[in-house]
């Protein structure tokens, strides 16, 4: 077993290549204009060919429209797209048969209650990102570094691979794989110095501390082989 980790809201060459050397498994780049993490296609183009094959690359959109996916999908080639709005099933299976892409489809938790908004998705998006709500008054539907209860993920049952995400850092991921059981987590405000500013040494000792508890946990610290990786 192997514990994947995103690192999400990178928009500069070195915190790209921090991320890719300390054995990401996934990098996120963020289209959506009120989040301080966002970059323009050209950017994010330019950081995506210098990640090249190492790591699968993730578009996070926000109820983008075609026009603006399209513009994202030709420059950046990503291997997913996260889908981070109240896109409904139909429209994630026409983004999937549009562009021929994997689809991350995020969930705002709260409550136990909050999981039965996956099952309309099952079998449609290929993962699920299961975030805390915002704060009352934020824009942002995730980067909040608000965590929900992880002792909810207990009763969430669905065949689809999902991702943790919301409010984890380095002092904290050990307690939520513990408690949540995730085998893939997302992060993105945990590890940095101030909104949308990645800290190096902070990517790096996230990293480190998961692939710690693989350890312990008689885990492969390696990264397996089915981590998609670019074409």
């Amino acid at each position: 077993m192997h514990t994947d980790i995103k690192i999400c809201g990178l928009s500069t060459e070195q915190a790209v290549t921090s991320a890719i050397d300390a054995g990401a498994e996934m990098i996120g780049f963020i289209f959506f204009e009120k989040s301080p993490r966002h970059l323009d296609i050209e950017a994010a183009a330019q950081l995506a060919q210098l990640a090249g094959n190492r790591v699968a690359k993730v578009a996070v959109t926000v109820n983008a429209d075609d026009g603006y996916l399209d513009e994202i999908v030709a420059s950046v080639r990503p291997d997913f797209l996260q889908l981070h709005g109240n896109e409904s099933p139909q429209r994630v299976t026409e983004l999937k048969k549009r562009h021929g892409l994997r689809v991350i489809k995020a969930f705002a938790i709260r409550q136990a209650a909050d999981f039965d908004k996956l099952e309309p998705y099952e079998g449609i998006a290929d993962k699920f990102l299961l975030d805390a709500k915002a704060p009352e008054g934020s824009v942002l539907p995730g980067g909040n570094g608000v965590s929900f209860d992880w002792r909810l993920l207990g009763q969430l049952h669905t065949p689809t691979p999902y991702l943790l995400s919301g409010g984890l850092d380095e002092l904290n991921i050990a307690t939520a794989l513990e408690i949540s059981g995730a085998k893939s987590i997302d992060v993105s405000s945990g590890v940095e110095s101030a909104p949308g500013v990645k800290d190096i040494a902070k990517i790096a000792t996230f990293i480190k501390t998961v692939r710690a508890r693989d350890l312990s946990q008689g885990n492969s610290g390696t990264r397996p082989e089915s981590i998609p990786k670019a074409g």
